[in-house]
Parts: C-alpha cells; sequence; structure tokens
C-alpha cells in the first residue's frame, strides 16, 4: 500500500484478504496455535521461522493492524501493546538498561514522566529533562556516554507545546542514540515524524486512533533508518548475541529494519506479555478506518474553541498551536499543517478553585481521566493525571493549577462553546 495516500491506508492498511476469505479484520481470539510436529513449533522458538505460537508474545489479528499503523507512519516493522504507558516502557528498555541514560523533553504526559522519573529510575535507568525549546548547545549539554535515547512528544500532552522534531533528531543522530517520539495527539494524520529524522514512534492508541474510547491499547513502529551496528558499543542487546534465543544477533539476523521490533517481541513481550487482546485490536481497527476523518473535525472544533475562550475576558491564556499568536505556531505549520489536534488547554482566571467550579458547571463536556475521544471531556491535570508531581515539576511539565485540559470530541463546535459559555457565566 506504500503508494497510496495515508486516507486509503487507513481503511484498507495492513490486510488484504485472499479470495474467499473474510473482508474484514478477523478476530483470532485464541491462545494458542497447533503444529503438526515439536520440529515445526521450535523453529518459531529459535525465530527461524515465521508464525504464531502463543498470543502472549504475537497474534495474527494484531500484527494485521499493527502493520497498518506501521504503514501509516512510514516506517518497516510494528508491533501492538496493552497500553500507550506499554509502549513507552518497551520503546525505552528494548535499548536502556541498569546504568544507562536517556534525554527526554520535559513536556511529557504526566504518566510517562512518572514511568520515567520514578519507576525506571529504581531500574537503574536516570532521565535528564530538557525544555523542548532549549537550545542546542543545552539539549547537546543533557547528553553523557552512556545515553541511549533521546525521547519527547509531538504535541505535548497536556502542555501542548509542539516539538522540534529535527533539532531534536540532529542532536540524538550526532550523539549515536535514537530519537523516540509520542505522536498520540498528532497522529500520522497530522504529522508523520520519520520523515523529520525521527526513528521510533510510539502511540497510545486509546486515544485518537481508537477514538470511541472502548479499547486501552499501545503501539510501537520503527522507522528503519537507524543503523544498530554503526553504534554497536552502544546496544549491545541488539548488536551481540542473544544466549536466550541460542545466540542469534537480531542487528545481524533481521537488520536494521527489523532488529528493534523483533527484539522487543521475542524477548520483552515474552517476558513481561504486555500484549494488546485481539478484541481490543479489533476495535482499534475500527477507528482507523476512520482515522482520517475524525482528525479534520476534531482540528476544526479544536480551533474553534481555542478563538473563543482566546476572546473571553474569564479566561487568563490559552495554549493552542492553531492560534496565530500562539508560541508554537510556526513550529506546528511546519510539522503539521494540516491542523494540530482537539485538545485545547487554558487558564481560569482565578486560580485553582476557578477552574474546578468552571468544570462542575458543564453539561454536554463531561469530566474525564481520557481525551481524544469522539465525545468532548475535559480534566484538571492538577488534581488528576499529574497529581504525583510538586509545583516545582508541574511548572518544569507546563502545567498550572488552573489549567483546564480540553478535548474538543466530534459534537458541534456551537453546542460546545454554548457549553463553554454558560459554565464560565
Amino acid at each position: 500500500m506504500s503508494d497510496y495516500k495515508i486516507e486509503t491506508k487507513c481503511v484498507q492498511g495492513g490486510y488484504t484478504p485472499g479470495n474467499g476469505e473474510p473482508r474484514q479484520i478477523p478476530i483470532i481470539q485464541s491462545t494458542t496455535f497447533k503444529y503438526a510436529t515439536s520440529e515445526d513449533m521450535g523453529k518459531l522458538f529459535d525465530l527461524e521461522a515465521s508464525g504464531y505460537f502463543y498470543t502472549r508474545l504475537q497474534n495474527p489479528t494484531n500484527d494485521s493492524v499493527a502493520a497498518k499503523i506501521c504503514e501509516l507512519e512510514g516506517g518497516t516493522a510494528a508491533m501492538l501493546t496493552s497500553s500507550g504507558q506499554a509502549a513507552s516502557f518497551y520503546a525505552i528498555f528494548n535499548i536502556a538498561s541498569c546504568g544507562d541514560h536517556v534525554v527526554s523533553s520535559s513536556t511529557i504526559y504526566g504518566g510517562t514522566y512518572n514511568l520515567f522519573a520514578v519507576t525506571m529510575k529504581r531500574m537503574g535507568i536516570e532521565f535528564t529533562f530538557v525544555s523542548p525549546d532549549c537550545t542546542e548547545e543545552e539539549l547537546n549539554a543533557a547528553f553523557r556516554p552512556n545515553t541511549k535515547a533521546v525521547f519527547g512528544e509531538t504535541i505535548a500532552n497536556p502542555a501542548l507545546t509542539v516539538l522540534d522534531i529535527e533539532k531534536f533528531a540532529k542532536a540524538a543522530h550526532a550523539h549515536g542514540v535514537p530519537l523516540i517520539i509520542d505522536n498520540t495527539f498528532a497522529t500520522p494524520v497530522g504529522c508523520r515524524p520519520f520523515e523529520w529524522g525521527a526513528d521510533i514512534v510510539t502511540h497510545s492508541t486509546t486515544k485518537y486512533m481508537d477514538g470511541h474510547g472502548a479499547a486501552v491499547g499501545g503501539c510501537i513502529v520503527d522507522s528503519g533508518n537507524f543503523d544498530w551496528m554503526a553504534h554497536a558499543d552502544k546496544f549491545p542487546g541488539l548488536c551481540t548475541p542473544d544466549d536466550s534465543y541460542h545466540g542469534i544477533t537480531y542487528a545481524e539476523r533481521f537488520g536494521k529494519e527489523g532488529a528493534f521490533i523483533t527484539k522487543a517481541t521475542a524477548q520483552l513481550m515474552r517476558d513481561f506479555g504486555s500484549i494488546q487482546s485481539p478484541q481490543n485490536a479489533f476495535y482499534l481497527n475500527l477507528g482507523l478506518e476512520s482515522l482520517h476523518v475524525r482528525m479534520k473535525r476534531h482540528c476544526e472544533n479544536g480551533l474553534a474553541v481555542a478563538k473563543f475562550l482566546e476572546a473571553n475576558d474569564k479566561i487568563e491564556w490559552v495554549t493552542y498551536a492553531g492560534l496565530e499568536n500562539d508560541k508554537y505556531y510556526k513550529l506546528a505549520q511546519k510539522y503539521l499543517p494540516n491542523g494540530t489536534c482537539g485538545v485545547v488547554s487554558f487558564g481560569v482566571k482565578g486560580g485553582r478553585k476557578a477552574a474546578e467550579e468552571f468544570m462542575k458547571k458543564l453539561k454536554l463536556i463531561a469530566i474525564e481521566t481520557h481525551v481524544a475521544d469522539a465525545r468532548s471531556c475535559c480534566l484538571h491535570p492538577a488534581s488528576a493525571t499529574h497529581r504525583q508531581m510538586n509545583d516545582a515539576e508541574l511548572e518544569a511539565c507546563g502545567i498550572t493549577a488552573n489549567l483546564v485540559r480540553l478535548s474538543c470530541g466530534l459534537e458541534n463546535a456551537e453546542d460546545l462553546i454554548a457549553d463553554i459559555k454558560q459554565a464560565l457565566e
């Protein structure tokens, strides 16, 4: 499907039925798969043949949906995970271990920040957080001899900063490490980070890709561009024999196009088992089929609401990269020329109490620990998703006590604005 436009890939990518086969991706709801001989199955365990033997590692339904996302992003290999958090963890842990270091943008999702700064720190992996607005000199100064990756979000949740992907990719590659980008808010319909130098892309498919609040999931996509063997000393897990698979060296056996995902599947999914269920993968595919249509409406509604808020005297500030006077407008025009997303962040005058009171008065827009859904919803991050952070950490992530994250769904924009207006009044 490489010659087709992204809209066509959303609908038909990843799966081509043969004569008399199901038109829709079938749900292979089975934990195990039958083989005629132990020798046949043994080839799978030795990674000498492709196929399925246990759904904890791989499943045909999942692989078809992962292939579609891979086509959308323009990658060479992809895998589904049980959640976006699992995708972020696998993407880092696949190449970093105890004693290693990672550079990350500071304005990332609160759950990811906690994963990096607390949980993975206990595993011996240290993270240095830098401002997405840092200079090239400041960014390069964050690297260490044991740095293994750089991480950032195309559009940060909920700060809505737009990452200068080329700047971060240039620094990562100068230090011989890959750039990992969480592309959840932009989706490949809005931005394809590989075209700007990123090496690995992750998604919380729970958000726009599913789009209907039906199924939690995640995805990792490899660009196939990073040459692991050129930096073999930094990535022994990919470039030296794996004793648990009879001495296979992933970068040699599967090349730069397949080594990263093969290792993540054969090692991490084998040992941690954060597989997406085939049923959830089926739901995800239904969402992907309309992603290109929905994202256009999400962006239209987001811009309309942002313009209303910008002109309202009860609002202290508005962050939305689609606004011409937004700090990230120029970067958005470069990386996201067809629209950013449907999420708007703003501060209600009067601080934390005023923000909480405003949310209580909403009628159509629901308070949810969710975002990027067909139904509009909102959240007060300081008391919800980011409540584990102190004030200094909140500030570093671009979050204030009066910040409200509003996710504009697919409803009529006038109805959304009317609900916001009555709540503010």
